[in-house]
């Protein structure tokens, strides 16, 4: 007995084995460039310790890979990337303003307490 209560959308895909190549592909770019950035975060803080000189510059590493990945994302997998360009600026740059303030008060906290601290 067939069931009409489910539907086979992958029989919906009315696209040319051209475009299939083409979305394909595009898979597989965004796949290797996220790996690639996971790759350097992972290798970033796995040789490089908390005690070495260069730790400064691996955290604001961090924070800005950590941002464009997530734009990134944001871009290709929640389709932003294919709406109009008023419409990504109306999600994108408020969502940027607040990472900067996030990193801002965070900053700005640390400072503070390691005033408070170094007056004990």
């Amino acid at each position: 007995m067939e069931r009409d209560d489910l539907i086979e959308y992958s029989l919906d895909g009315h696209h040319s084995e051209e475009e299939g190549k083409k979305i394909r592909k595009k898979i597989w770019k965004v796949t290797l460039l996220l790996t690639i950035i996971t790759a350097v975060e992972v290798a970033l803080g796995a040789y490089i310790k908390q005690s070495n000189d260069l730790w400064p510059f691996v955290k604001w590493t961090f924070l800005v890979l950590t941002v464009l990945k997530a734009g990134y994302i944001v871009m290709i997998f929640m389709h932003l990337g294919d709406e109009r360009k008023w419409l990504r600026n109306v999600i994108l740059i408020p969502y940027a303003l607040f990472i900067i303030y996030l990193i801002f008060i965070a900053l700005w906290e640390a400072l503070a307490v390691n005033d408070a601290w170094s007056g004990l």
